[in-house]
């Protein structure tokens, strides 16, 4: 018997003896085939971790307080700049003169005063009834031109000037009488205590009126000035209780002088609001 052959073979038939390379290639391949296999899986698995890892950072990425979509707390958010308050002169401003204020006190009391500046012009309007005016006449002798009773009157409340004016109108003149003090607590006095009249004043055109003879008397005050006016017919003849003309005549007169006079406050006021604002 040779060698080689007859002898007994061994599992799947192959003799021992000599070694099966086919099958050993395909052991081969298959160990190459799982390795590969496993290395391709393990990679995967890395690389799905890395993925894991990049997608973690982004959504912490996302939760950085340096990001735009991420707000502080209120507690934490800064205060907005204080916004500059208004600001206004410690300087307060005076209130505008008051009118009566100057005819109220001689120390003001500064305007021209006369029986042209108080009674101007020839004639005089009021409701529709005009007067022409007649003579004027001033003086600082208050007594000169009223009767002894209500000179009485006015040297107790140290009257310092009398002005007179006459009127006339259809046959019936009024004399008005304006008495000047240096405060108004004088003149108020003085209209309290006025017993008496003012004398009328004849002239430029006027005739004498309201001597001997019954007239209308009325008194008054406003500020430092008391004005007393007696009206009556230029005929002479009395005046009644039932007369309306002379009535009517002592109150028109009366009316504008007591304008005058506010006038007279009014534009002082009226100076010294403009050169108070002018300052």
């Amino acid at each position: 018997m040779s060698f080689g052959q007859g002898g007994p073979t061994g599992p799947g038939g192959s003799q021992q003896g000599t070694p099966d390379w086919g099958a050993m290639a395909d052991r081969t391949a298959s160990r190459k085939r799982k390795r590969r296999l496993t290395l391709m899986i393990g990679g995967a698995a890395a690389t799905a971790a890395v993925a894991v890892l990049v997608a973690t950072a982004v959504v912490n990425a996302g939760d950085s307080d340096d990001s735009p979509q991420s707000l502080p707390t209120p507690e934490t958010l800064p205060a907005e700049p204080d916004q500059p308050e208004p600001t206004f002169s410690d300087v307060s401003v005076p209130p505008p003169p008051k009118p009566i204020d100057f005819i109220s006190n001689g120390k003001k009391d500064k305007a021209p005063l006369s029986a042209g500046t108080l009674f101007p012009g020839k004639s005089v309007t009021m409701s529709s009834r005009s007067y022409d005016r007649g003579a004027s006449a001033s003086s600082k002798n208050c007594a000169s031109g009223v009767s002894g009773r209500l000179a009485s009157a006015l040297n107790r409340n140290d009257c310092t000037r009398l002005i007179r004016a006459s009127f006339e109108r259809g046959g019936v003149a009024v004399t008005v009488g304006v008495a000047v003090f240096d405060t108004a607590a004088q003149a108020t006095k003085a209209k309290d205590q006025a017993n008496g009249n003012v004398q009328s004043l004849a002239g430029d055109g006027i005739p004498t009126f309201c001597r001997a003879t019954a007239c209308r008397l009325t008194t008054n005050a406003v500020g430092r000035y008391a004005y007393f006016t007696v009206s009556g017919f230029t005929s002479g003849k009395a005046v009644t209780d039932s007369d309306t003309k002379a009535r009517q005549a002592g109150k028109d007169i009366a009316d504008y002088t007591f304008s005058r006079i506010v006038d007279r406050g009014e534009d002082q006021a009226s100076a010294a609001a403009t050169k108070q604002t002018a300052n």
